[in-house]
């Protein structure tokens, strides 16, 4: 049931609670006190006829001993006269009035069911009651007075029975009884006025205590929580440092004061974290690179961002389909369909026709909005805008064709091979063409299988940091060998570390260089024929004087001595050996011969070449220098190519001396100075000549192929050209300068054997 009015003011909420209590505490103190002094009065009243009574009884005794029927009455009219007495009578045993202040109740008897006789005769047997509370009666008169009544036994008494006036037996105990009627109305005045002033007393209490309670609720309760209403509002619109005022109580309240300030202080803290987040997130929702937008179920939009307004323009409510799709109707596959559906996040990649005509294509991700029961009450899509990666997508793809076009198309072998497996991950179609494979047949295969062996590709692998790799031996699927030059270069390969393993057949250029290699041989062996035939002129010379010398003794029958022939044996043995060795030497510096590294010693290959033109030098006058280190390490190389090599250079060193004299400079030492060091790690050969030296013009020009400073038909221009590829085939460096006094010096520096250092 509802209440018939609602009160909303505290104060007066609780003055009415606290004044129905204070009303009903006063009320119920009144009534108890009333009663209490109306009880008090009664049994003072009842103390008093009690003690009159007595006094009745003991004036009474005499009388009625001596004259009872002329002194009672008069005593009883005096006594009820005096005392203010309603009715004073006594009774006999059987209910007869014997006398009375009332004339006409004499000898009247009273019936058992009087109020007076109920007292003893409640029962069929009369009871003589001895207490005051059992003998008290208290009613009304017919005038409507209040009246109260004691009934008092008169005892039989011993001079009672002995009485000279009557006669009573001793057996009777009770010999009648005296009642007394006195009124109350002075009780009821008296309770009346009490009551009278206990209702002022309570009227007046209850205002004081009202009008204190009053104002203690309004300065203690009312007026401070009305402070703390106006500061909690004040908070409430965003104003959080206000100390409320007037509020000094250190009781709850001002606790509460306390509260409600520290609380708008932290408040005001959150809100402004609130405030910085949200603005943090208002800024990142606006000015985020992509549309947001949010979607209620029929695909309406709620809110969207800044970027989406610019785009697109669109208004509140407008459906998405048709803000910036272009669309009559919803997606075919609606993410926000689906969101809504499921409840989970989902993505998707679109496309559609701008406003503008253009194409234009979007990845979307939704994700649904929530309220505080868990249901799905809108949904969040974000959209990123890939028109320009899906051109870019477009213009890759094309390149990837072209470059892809172009690795095929390339006419040298390309491979891309795994880092860490040197796996062949794909090939170009030259590379199939040269090897003679088909592209499954190398693809994930090891790229050691077009190696000729396992050693060859671990050097390989050993200079794997160098990006350019010379004159490496490669085989076909048929097992036939190619030289080939290979680049290598580590790139990144679709996310991933490869190697770019570019591949040149030189497999022509090497037969064609090994063909001009050895023609470079023939044209040596051409310029060496003069001082060949000198070299054998002299063995020669001396088998034939031998023979001769023995001939004429057979001829003349005379015994040669036999110191002597073994000495002319030995002469021919040694003749005939030399001789050998310069045509075997002669006949292998000729044959056409493939690269072949091994280790050689550089001094004995430099004295090899040197054995050939001793005789021509010896000749022409032309004194040789040798310096060399006995304790030279080794190198790798090709022995018979360097031999080449070292010819080449004394050739140039020979007749750039003998052209020099030529030129009328007779005064001129003639001198080849050969020199061989070791110092770093590098065997230096150095090759000087006191000849005509080269013009500093044409000095960068010496090596290249076909330039001479010799004259026309004294030379190819070949010589030096194949000694710089030989001399870089074994990976040594060749350099040349002019001497200060005349005459060049060529440097050829080769890397030492590793394994042949002498420490």
């Amino acid at each position: 049931m509802k209440p018939i009015i609602k009160i909303k003011n505290l104060a007066l909420k609780l003055m009415i609670s606290v004044g129905i209590v204070l009303f009903v505490s006063i009320f119920i103190w009144s009534h108890f006190t009333i009663k209490f002094q109306e009880k008090n009065l009664i049994d003072k009243k009842i103390s008093d006829i009690d003690k009159f009574c007595n006094t009745v009884l003991k004036f009474t005794w005499f009388a009625m001993l001596h004259n009872p029927n002329r002194d009672m009455q008069e005593i009883l009219k005096s006594m009820s006269v005096y005392n203010e007495i309603e009715t004073i009578r006594i009774f006999n045993c059987q209910g007869q009035i014997k006398f009375s202040n009332i004339a006409e109740e004499l000898g009247s008897i009273a019936k058992k069911s009087a109020v007076a006789c109920k007292t003893c005769h409640e029962t069929d047997t009369p009871v003589m009651k001895k207490d005051i509370k059992d003998r008290v009666r208290i009613f009304k008169s017919d005038q409507g007075d209040l009246l109260l009544g004691i009934m008092n036994p008169i005892l039989n008494e011993p001079s009672c029975s002995t009485a000279q006036c009557h006669y009573h037996p001793k057996e009777i105990k009770k010999l009648g009884a005296l009642d007394v009627v006195v009124s109350l109305n002075d009780v009821r005045n008296e309770i009346s006025f009490a009551r009278k002033m206990s209702a002022w007393t309570a009227i007046y209490l209850f205002i004081i205590l009202a009008i204190t309670l009053g104002f203690s609720i309004f300065r203690l309760i009312t007026d401070p929580i009305k402070k703390l209403i106006n500061e909690t509002d004040l908070i409430g619109k965003g104003y959080y440092n206000n100390q409320t005022n007037g509020i000094s109580q250190q009781d709850e309240i001002g606790k509460l004061s306390i509260a409600i300030h520290d609380m708008g202080n932290k408040i005001e803290s959150k809100q402004t974290e609130l405030n910085r987040q949200k603005d943090l997130y208002q800024n990142l929702f606006d000015q985020v690179p992509c549309t947001i937008t949010v979607q209620n179920r029929d695909y309406q939009l709620l809110e969207f961002n800044q970027v989406f307004a610019k785009k697109f323009k669109p208004e509140y409510g407008d459906f998405c389909y048709s803000a910036y799709k272009d669309l009559n109707k919803k997606c075919n596959d609606c993410p926000v369909e689906r969101t809504f559906a499921d409840g989970k996040s989902h993505f998707s990649e679109e496309s559609g026709i701008n406003k503008d005509g253009s194409i234009a294509h979007w990845v979307v991700k939704t994700a649904p909005l929530k309220d505080e029961k868990g249901n799905i009450v809108a949904a969040l899509e974000m959209s990123i805008d890939i028109s320009r990666r899906k051109k870019l997508e477009e213009i890759v793809k094309s390149s990837e064709r072209k470059y892809h076009a172009i690795f095929e198309s390339i006419p040298n072998p390309v491979f891309i091979l795994d880092i860490d497996s040197y796996k062949i991950i794909t090939c170009n179609n030259s590379a199939l063409t040269v090897y003679d494979y088909k592209k499954n047949e190398l693809k994930n295969e090891p790229f050691s299988l077009l190696f000729p062996g396992d050693e060859e590709f671990a050097k390989f692998i050993q200079n794997f940091d160098k990006p350019f790799h010379e004159r490496l031996i490669n085989h076909k699927k048929t097992r036939e060998r190619i030289y080939v030059n290979i680049w290598v270069s580590p790139v990144q390969f679709t996310e991933q570390k490869v190697l770019l393993v570019t591949v040149v057949d030189i497999t022509l250029s090497v037969e064609t260089e090994h063909q001009l290699i050895q023609a470079g041989k023939m044209a040596t062996l051409g310029e060496m024929a003069t001082g060949v035939a000198h070299e054998l002129n002299q063995p020669l010379s001396v088998i034939k004087t031998a023979s001769s010398f023995i001939s004429r003794k057979i001829n003349k029958n005379e015994k040669i001595d036999k110191d002597i022939l073994n000495t002319l044996s030995q002469e021919i043995a040694i003749h005939v050996d030399r001789a050998a060795k310069i045509t075997n030497h002669m006949r292998l510096f000729g044959r056409k011969s493939t690269f072949s590294r091994e280790v050689i010693s550089v001094n004995e290959t430099i004295k090899r070449a040197f054995d050939i033109f001793s005789q021509q030098l010896k000749l022409r006058e032309i004194e040789v220098i040798w310096t060399l280190d006995k304790n030279l390490p080794e190198i790798i190389a090709d022995p018979v190519r360097l031999e080449q090599v070292f010819i080449n250079l004394l050739i140039n060193a020979r007749d750039a001396i003998v052209t020099r004299f030529e030129n009328n400079e007779e005064d001129k030492i003639k001198r080849i100075t050969i020199v061989t060091l070791f110092k770093k790690g590098v065997v230096t050969v150095k090759i000087s000549d006191t000849g005509t030296g080269i013009p500093e013009a044409d000095i960068n020009k010496i090596f290249e192929p076909f330039f001479t400073t010799k004259k026309v038909g004294e030379g190819t221009g070949l010589g030096l050209s194949i000694s710089y590829g030989i001399i870089k085939e074994s990976g040594a460096d060749i350099s040349v300068k002019n001497n200060p006094d005349g005459g060049v010096t060529f440097t050829l520096g080769f890397p030492a054997n590793p394994g042949g250092l002498n420490e």
